[in-house]
């Protein structure tokens, strides 16, 4: 089974669930009273989002979501694990907030959507360079959906009226190179990170992170690799059975001492604890940072260098649990979990002024929100969104 139809069938088991009342229990929480400084306080930064994923801030100040979108009329396909038909529409976004006022200021982005529009693949994340370019990765294409036809499967950067432009052609990239040797052909361009004369992606079914080069020329800087772990019991294999696992590498940052760090989600079967965050030094394979996560979907660094890594299922994208979880992990190792209840599949998390803002509900088609954390050991000077 591949690591592509094992990470769309996984996402999509939100919709087994009651999205409508689960995004209620959070709709409780912004503004609310809290008993003690120490506890965090919420604040709704936008809602009626199609699948929010990734964050960041612009040079002006402005907090920009990449919207997966709601799929489309067609033409569809279906894969294994997805349980109907997968449709593409041209419903991926980018919404733009700033001082309370939310608007899409870049439409007709791929998405790739079950009928009810839920657990989409489109714009999975945007990075801003220091000049103010912005760039956005789109999700993987499929049902004979091309990137120059569909606006998929690469990576495009944003004219200054929202037009994409495709920059690189991840899936042609995959399907030429394959640089894991698992899945031929398969290619999911998941995070940016935007960069002075050059952009990193990972393409979480490609299983690896690649670069973009100023003539947006992509070239391999790491491969993760597969590990076997224990069969799950609810497969009813013989004792001690191990399955070879993907790492599907989600979110890349840039850390303080010019490394980069990348999150594993893994592939199935999800294993509670199984995820690592990688070290990669160009020209070095990666090393293992940290590890003991679940389904890890980003990370971010706040001002002291701690990490803050959310977890978009933490009890494992294979139980019917959508909770998540927010994990600062400290620089002496030591971690603890900062927020869990009322994260209902987030998706991202972006640091500003001392707080949180994340991608909450990020699989729900016009139920996503950003919300902002703030916690009592942060010294939060607030935010232009």
């Amino acid at each position: 089974m591949s690591t592509r139809r094992m990470l769309r069938g996984s996402l999509l088991l939100l919709e087994s669930l009651a999205v409508a009342g689960l995004v209620a229990v959070f709709l409780a929480l912004p503004g609310a009273a809290v008993e003690a400084a120490a506890q965090p306080q919420f604040t709704l930064i936008a809602s009626g989002l199609d699948n929010p994923r990734g964050i960041a801030f612009g040079p002006e100040g402005a907090l920009y979501v990449a919207e997966a979108g709601r799929g489309g009329a067609g033409p569809c396909t279906t894969f294994e694990l997805f349980g109907g038909p997968v449709c593409f529409g041209p419903s991926g976004a980018v919404t733009r907030v700033l001082r309370g006022d939310q608007r899409r200021v870049a439409t007709g982005l791929g998405s790739f959507a079950h009928p009810d529009g839920g657990s989409a693949f489109g714009p999975h994340d945007i990075s801003f360079q220091q000049g103010g370019n912005a760039y956005v990765t789109v999700g993987g294409c499929f049902a004979g959906v091309t990137p120059a036809q569909g606006n998929c499967g690469g990576l495009f950067r944003l004219s200054r009226n929202g037009e994409p432009r495709l920059v690189a052609d991840l899936n042609a990239f995959e399907l030429q190179n394959n640089p894991d040797g698992a899945h031929p052909g398969e290619s999911d361009p998941y995070s940016v990170l935007a960069l002075p004369g050059e952009r990193m992606v990972t393409d979480a079914a490609g299983n690896d992170l690649l670069r973009v080069g100023p003539d947006s020329r992509i070239s391999t800087l790491a491969v993760f690799p597969q590990r076997l772990v224990p069969a799950p019991p609810s497969l009813g294999l013989p004792p001690g059975t191990q399955l070879p696992m993907d790492s599907v590498p989600t979110p890349v940052v840039l850390g303080r001492d010019g490394a980069f760090y990348v999150g594993e989600l893994t592939g199935f079967p999800f294993p509670v604890g199984g995820a690592r965050i990688y070290r990669v030094v160009p020209g070095h394979a990666p090393q293992v940072f940290a590890d003991g996560f679940t389904n890890v979907i980003d990370i971010a660094f706040e001002r002291d260098g701690s990490m803050l890594v959310l977890e978009i299922a933490k009890n494992s994208l294979l139980s019917d649990d959508p909770t998540g979880a927010l994990i600062r992990l400290k620089r002496d190792g030591s971690r603890n979990t900062l927020l869990s209840e009322g994260l209902i599949h987030p998706t991202a998390v972006a640091v500003r002024g001392g707080a949180a803002y994340i991608s909450n509900c990020g699989t729900c088609a016009g139920g996503g929100q950003v919300i902002r954390v703030s916690f009592g050991d942060n010294n939060d000077d607030g935010g232009d969104a």
